[in-house]
């Protein structure tokens, strides 16, 4: 079970910190992602990382602004959301999925297995 929490509203060029708990198994050997979807969108890639080595990717549109983490003691991802857009408004999901090699593609959303009920953040302007 995935478990999102630290969404809200927050103005344009503010932070939020998002956290995804993972309970009932261990994430050894997956990667954890982060994806979004705004009202009337497709639902996108933003983050993901690979549990064990720690190993980062993040969409482009948000390199620079968004970091992403993990703490393998609290089995809890995190994304760190720093200045803050109004098209960053969405409802924010994390997913996890097996690890199978690097270079694959992360962003690809049918291919994780488990998601979270998702967390909205609210950027005005």
């Amino acid at each position: 079970q995935l478990v999102e929490s630290g969404g809200g509203l927050v103005q344009a060029g503010g932070s939020l910190r998002l956290s995804c708990a993972a309970s009932g198994r261990t994430l050894t050997g997956y990667v954890m992602g982060w994806f979004r979807q705004a009202p009337g969108k497709e639902r996108e890639f933003v983050s993901a990382i690979t549990w064990s080595g720690g190993t980062t990717y993040l969409a482009d549109s948000v390199k620079g602004r968004f970091t992403i983490a993990r703490d393998i003691t609290k089995n809890t991802v995190y994304l760190q959301l720093n200045s803050l857009k109004p098209e960053d408004t969405a409802v924010y999901y994390c997913a996890a999925r097996l690890f199978l090699k690097y270079g694959t593609d992360w962003s690809r959303s049918y291919e994780y297995n488990y998601w979270g009920q998702g967390t909205q953040v609210t950027v005005s302007s």
